[in-house]
């Protein structure tokens, strides 16, 4: 019956790609491209968001296409100074930043709320203009956020790790987690290029990529765990080959399809969204190449000759 096969398969059947050949470019690009990244990190660094940096951001809605320089002018009527002023979204749309006095005691605090009045203020002067929100974190609570932030992030991965470890042989694990490792520092890296600010959306967006690809690795390792079983004296580049080819087009197909659910949140989803969208689709890419060029080849590295150590004679290949 027609039903019984996929109307789509992304790879025939029987595909033999030998993705080991290539896996010392693999590892060097992936390599060159975390080292840039992390260069990056430090220089020029990510554009930290409210929730990091701290500060008071006022989303703004004008009747008409938004006039920056009558904004700045109008802040300036208020003595709202260093404030940035930039549009997003619709051009009906702005956004206005500034920096929160440095300490969280109530007269700071009260100073903090006077600036989101006067800005209030300044925005009520320009006709048709409405302020839609007006958010502001302090600085100690900036810090502890981003502390916070770091901390699931490094809990995230040592989980990562205790899991596969725990399904898997430590090769497994291993591989799995310096691949995710990669993963995350082409991710950092990606921030600082697009100058996407790097907020708690950001953390909950990274630790989804790191999930996601997780997943994808967990499928082509229980595969080839699998062919381990089966053939015992394949040799294991061999046998990594044949469980990613098996795999290929159940891999294309799940990503495939989170990244065109995620295609239109980056395209339309507004500035709340596209930068996590845009993240999330930068993620699918990149974890699911490092499935196969990373995270296997360094599974062949680590694991080519203990994997193998018990292999029978005779046994079926």
């Amino acid at each position: 019956m027609i039903l019984d096969r996929p109307l789509l398969r992304f790879v025939p059947r029987g595909t033999k790609i030998d993705f080991m050949r290539g896996r010392f470019i693999g590892l060097a690009t992936s390599a060159v491209l975390s080292v840039a990244s992390l260069i990056l990190f430090f220089h020029p660094g990510l554009t930290l968001g409210l929730d990091f940096r701290g500060g008071i951001v006022v989303e703004a809605h004008t009747q008409g296409p938004a006039d920056v320089s009558a904004i700045r002018a109008a802040l300036a009527t208020q003595h709202v100074t260093a404030a940035g002023v930039q549009s997003f979204g619709g051009p009906d749309d702005v956004l206005i930043r500034l920096d929160t006095p440095p300490q969280s005691d109530p007269a700071h605090e009260a100073e903090t709320q006077g600036m989101v009045d006067a800005v209030r203020h300044a925005i009520g002067t320009i006709p048709g203009a409405q302020v839609l929100r007006a958010d502001a974190v302090g600085a100690s609570v900036s810090a502890e956020l981003f502390r916070n932030g770091m901390l699931a992030l490094g809990i995230s991965l040592l989980m990562i790790l205790a899991y596969i470890w725990f399904r898997f042989e430590w090769e497994f694990a291993v591989s799995a987690v310096v691949t995710l490792v990669l993963d995350l520092t082409k991710a950092v890296g990606f921030l600082v290029l697009t100058h996407f600010e790097f907020d708690l959306v950001m953390v909950a967006a990274i630790l989804t990529i790191l999930g996601y690809s997780t997943n994808d690795k967990v499928v082509v390792y229980d595969r080839i765990r699998e062919n381990l079983r089966k053939y015992r004296s394949m040799p294991l580049a061999e046998l990594i080959n044949l469980s990613i080819n098996e795999t290929l087009s159940r891999t294309l197909g799940t990503s495939s399809t989170v990244f065109l659910a995620a295609l239109p949140l980056a395209l339309f989803g507004g500035a709340s969204l596209s930068g996590f969208a845009w993240v999330m689709l930068f993620g699918i890419v990149v974890g699911t190449s490092s499935s196969i060029f990373i995270a296997a080849p360094l599974l062949l590295l680590l694991g080519e000759k203990r994997l193998r150590r018990n292999a029978r004679p005779g046994a079926r290949n």
